[in-house]
């Protein structure tokens, strides 16, 4: 399975690479000035149709027969189950990111949700006060000064940017799949990923239909402030002894 893959990796990044060096050349970081954010859009909605049909017409009624078939509490389990393992990379790239003390929290969270809660299908981190920061890959970049670059809407995966393309392969790796070798099983694990994560999401996209004049433009604005903001990431962090009250100089007179 591996073998067949890395053929198909290896031409992802070289197209990636190819969209880097025609759309990203003047990047300086996140929200660069002057930077074409949607420079590919007649294919990019071409894409999202596609997608949008897709959705609708496979993800949609899969997703609604599986809310409806599968008891709350199982479902539940389900999404802390993928929730913990995207903790786990979640927590790598943290570190990768400098962040170390959200890291080290972070690590905290997989490992008590891993051990306690039966191998994440209870959040019990939650519950004690350990909060979750979801990263990955494409954030790290950012953290590492690369702009997100051009918008661009793929085939089945959806929208990215050619910095979040860049992370693809190994953002859609981090995935419980990694521990299985025989390749039905790991179709099987992320088509269930995509089910519960469509499910999750099926109100507020019903919101949206009624919201939205152009979704195109709605799902771009809002996936490129998301990507391209960390205004709610902390401040980076080092595990420092926290320094003793100063000394009252009148202390004592």
């Amino acid at each position: 399975m591996r073998s067949r893959l890395a053929p198909v990796l290896r031409a992802f990044a070289l197209l990636c690479m190819a969209l880097l060096l025609s759309a990203c050349a003047n990047l300086r970081g996140p929200g660069a000035p002057g930077q074409k954010l949607d420079p590919w859009e007649s294919w990019n909605r071409k894409v999202f149709s596609f997608n949008d049909a897709l959705d609708e017409h496979v993800l949609v009624p899969v997703a609604k027969a599986y809310s409806e078939i599968v008891p709350a509490p199982i479902r539940l389990s389900i999404d802390n189950f993928f929730g913990n393992v995207n903790d786990a990379w979640s927590t790598i790239n943290l570190f990768l990111q400098g962040r170390l003390k959200a890291g080290v929290e972070q690590g905290m969270r997989f490992a008590v949700n891993t051990v306690l809660g039966f191998g994440g299908l209870i959040d019990v981190s939650t519950e004690v006060g350990l909060e979750k920061k979801s990263e990955d890959l494409g954030k790290t970049f950012g953290r590492w000064g690369l702009g997100t670059g051009a918008y661009i809407v793929w085939p089945v995966f959806g929208p990215s940017s050619v910095r979040d393309s860049l992370a693809l392969p190994w953002d859609y790796a981090a995935s419980p799949s990694l521990v299985f070798k025989d390749g039905s099983a790991k179709v099987a694990i992320y088509s269930l990923q995509t089910i519960n994560a469509r499910a999750n999401f099926l109100r507020a996209s019903q919101m949206l239909e009624g919201i939205a004049l152009d979704k195109y433009t709605f799902y771009r604005d809002a996936y490129l402030q998301r990507r391209g903001s960390f205004s709610d990431d902390d401040e980076f962090e080092v595990l420092t002894p926290e320094k003793p009250p100063a000394e009252n100089p009148q202390a004592g007179h």
